[in-house]
């Protein structure tokens, strides 16, 4: 059972569920405790930060250059 508030709470915030919503869904009064000990690194995370790095470096390239 302990597992599965783990990949409830990873898997919701995951998707983009607030923190204080996720702490809330799990009885938590600290969204803190929430982030300390029911959140994992997902899969998709990785793709997500990759494609969040490349949008800013594409955003910098449209900018003209400083004269």
């Amino acid at each position: 059972m302990h597992a599965l508030r783990h990949f409830y709470a990873s898997v919701l915030l995951d998707a983009g569920e607030s923190i204080k919503a996720v702490s809330a869904y799990l009885g938590h009064a600290d969204a803190g405790f929430t982030l300390r000990t029911h959140t994992h690194l997902m899969p998709t995370s990785e793709t997500r930060t990759r494609k969040a790095v490349d949008a800013v470096f594409r955003k910098a390239r449209r900018r003209p250059a400083a004269q």
